[in-house]
């Protein structure tokens, strides 16, 4: 048996819900965690989607800003959490739990703050917003749940590696890559004792993007990419991945976001 599940950052899923349509029918994931629905949960477009099989939807919206939803064919348990990080009332975080090949797993689907564009707080409230959600974040744990399996998916707002943008060097000072923001997150993961698996796939020397600004004319010639969307998991399940798909060629697609798919596989 194989389980996969895809997460993307939809910049409007109201208006993009074309593209999430075409990417269930010739992917079919088991599972799509979407992030920036920028829409309130009373209009989710959730029809379409269950037309097409995935009958199981869990949303945590707001009007014109963050949402995320997980869109499932499995079923999914009442274990649902939304976490309101930082106090602030932002619809991004939820969590399910699900079960597939005797395991049961809890999946984290999450929007981390963009950050603005200057990466000091004492002038920007945006930034400081952005490090104080990844602390709260340090609380996370893999094994938190004692019989439970995790994954952690989303648009985490940071490339943490090298390979991980375009040039490190030039980055160094551009919020997604600072180093405040690349410690926060490393210390996020190893808190948490959870596992980088599209790194696992990847090795650490290769470029590795999900994501290109609108702002470039040519965005596949200058090839100017962040990996700024995640998959991550707990320890066990590590040994389960049998494949990571970035689907680069959906940036390429009819009024795309600015992000692309990314899809894990597991045998499990």
């Amino acid at each position: 048996m194989t389980l996969s599940i895809a997460t993307w950052n939809i910049n409007s899923v109201r208006l993009r819900i074309g593209l999430v349509e075409h990417l269930l029918t010739t992917h079919a994931p088991d599972i799509l965690c979407l992030q920036e629905t920028k829409c309130p949960n009373d209009q989710f477009p959730s029809k379409p989607l269950r037309a097409l099989g995935y009958e199981h939807i869990v949303m945590h919206g707001q009007k014109g800003y963050h949402g995320v939803a997980t869109i499932s064919r499995l079923p999914l348990t009442e274990l649902v959490e939304r976490r309101d990080y930082c106090g602030v009332g932002d619809a991004r975080h939820v969590s399910v739990v699900f079960r597939h090949g005797g395991k049961s797993i809890r999946l984290h689907n999450f929007y981390v703050p963009a950050g603005g564009d200057e990466p000091d707080r004492t002038i920007n409230p945006k930034f400081g917003h952005k490090l104080d959600f990844i602390e709260e974040m340090k609380m996370l744990h893999a094994e938190a749940e004692a019989g439970i399996s995790s994954i952690l998916v989303g648009d985490l707002n940071i490339a943490p590696l090298e390979h991980d943008v375009w040039s490190h060097k030039q980055l160094l000072k551009i919020v997604s890559h600072t180093p405040v923001e690349v410690e926060g997150l490393t210390e996020v993961m190893t808190k948490g004792a959870w596992v980088d698996l599209m790194r696992r796939k990847v090795p650490v020397d290769q470029k590795l993007y999900t994501w290109w600004s609108y702002r470039a004319q040519d965005w596949a010639t200058a090839d100017r990419g962040r990996r700024l969307d995640h998959i991550w998991s707990s320890a066990d399940l590590d040994q389960h991945l049998s494949e990571i798909t970035v689907l680069r060629e959906a940036r390429g697609w009819e009024r795309p976001s600015d992000h692309v798919p990314v899809i894990a596989t597991f045998d499990l």
